[in-house]
């Protein structure tokens, strides 16, 4: 007997988090662009908020990001305007996805996140999907790499599946667009990464 699509999705969200390979989840880590290969350089410990990962939230760069961009020099013109311009210790956001699904550590993930809006990001690991999601469509590269990179976290940190959110679900904004938000809406990013997680094949 098929099970309903709501039914479905139900059990795969109470799957454990344990549920994924330690190679599968070993490998995600392996393909995440290490700080120091993006010229990234060393924050101020003194400016830091620890905190522990409780959930995760999806934001999106919210700005035009063209074809042919060097995510390095995004990274490293968006380092040093967080620091110098809005006094943060680092980029906002602890990983950044690239137009072509690459991943890049940011800000050190012990560090609670910082953002331009009336929420405060502790206990948030914090991903950002370059590009203006009000304008332009997430193509299945950056789709991947999300569910990829959010599987990882709700493994690693004994995650519920329903504590992913974007970012206007914290507070009034239109980040991280309506093209990219969707996917949370309908359940996508959940359905997803409770697949993932599950050892369902690539997605």
């Amino acid at each position: 007997m098929k099970l309903p699509a709501s039914l479905f999705l139900a059990l795969l969200v109470a799957l454990p988090a344990f549920a994924a390979g330690p190679a599968t989840l070993a490998g995600i880590e392996q393909g995440i662009v290490a700080v120091h290969g993006w010229g990234s350089t060393p924050a101020d410990p003194a400016l830091a908020r620890p905190h522990i990962i409780v959930g995760i939230t999806l934001h999106h760069q919210g700005e035009t990001y063209k074809a042919g961009t060097d995510p390095a020099q995004y990274l490293r013109t968006l380092q040093r305007w967080s620091r110098d311009t809005k006094k943060w210790i680092d980029i906002p956001y602890h990983y950044v996805v690239d137009l072509e699904g690459k991943t890049f550590a940011a800000r050190d993930l012990r560090y609670a996140g910082d953002t331009n809006t009336t929420y405060d990001p502790k206990g948030q690991a914090l991903i950002e999907v370059v590009g203006n999601f009000e304008d332009v469509e997430p193509n299945q590269q950056q789709l991947d790499a999300v569910v990829d990179m959010m599987a990882l976290l709700v493994a690693r940190h004994g995650l519920s599946i329903d504590s992913i959110r974007g970012h206007k679900d914290h507070t009034q904004t239109l980040c991280p667009g309506k093209n990219l938000y969707r996917y949370l809406e309908s359940g996508y990013f959940r359905h997803k990464v409770a697949l993932r997680l599950a050892g369902i094949g690539r997605i």
